[in-house]
């Protein structure tokens, strides 16, 4: 599948938390914005560095009414772990399959690893931001933002 872009649609994809909730993305679009976080995997250097960079900042994305999940191919078992390890206040969903990373077209680094990708999302399901950087984790989080802040002035972000 091609990767997705500024201005398609999000795919109506159903997310596997960590807590056990079933989240459908159709039926949170409408509501508030949301950012979207594909990483390789739990527990490593820079997803780590990523997961606690969108922590550090989660209080500034629900002041502006977005809300942040995470997405990996780990275990729920494994987010649990993670999520509760580094504090993490968000969702993280499993994709043990790669249909989710299919289904946003997320390409792998050097055709070998899971790519990090960041989404963001209007209340009208419509991208917003993409932003692909394997190193980066903290730009994922700056990008991220300003997009959010930009939805609501209906100029998407760059």
């Amino acid at each position: 599948m091609p990767p997705l872009q500024v201005g398609d649609r999000v795919p109506d994809v159903t997310l596997q938390a960590h807590d056990g909730s079933t989240v459908r993305l159709a039926d949170m679009v409408g509501r508030r914005p949301l950012v979207l976080f594909f990483y390789p995997k739990d527990d490593t250097p820079i997803c780590t560095k990523e997961a606690c960079a969108f922590r550090d900042s989660y209080e500034t994305f629900s002041a502006a009414g977005a809300e942040v999940i995470g997405i990996s191919s780990d275990s729920a078992a494994s987010h649990r772990a993670f999520a509760a390890r580094h504090k993490l206040p968000f969702l993280l969903a499993s994709d043990p399959d790669g249909s989710l990373r299919k289904a946003f077209g997320v390409p792998k680094t050097l055709g070998l690893f899971p790519g990090r990708v960041t989404y963001v999302v209007d209340r009208d399901g419509i991208i917003r931001l993409v932003f692909s950087a394997q190193l980066a984790s903290q730009d994922h989080v700056t990008k991220a933002l300003a997009a959010v802040s930009a939805i609501d002035g209906a100029t998407p972000a760059p």
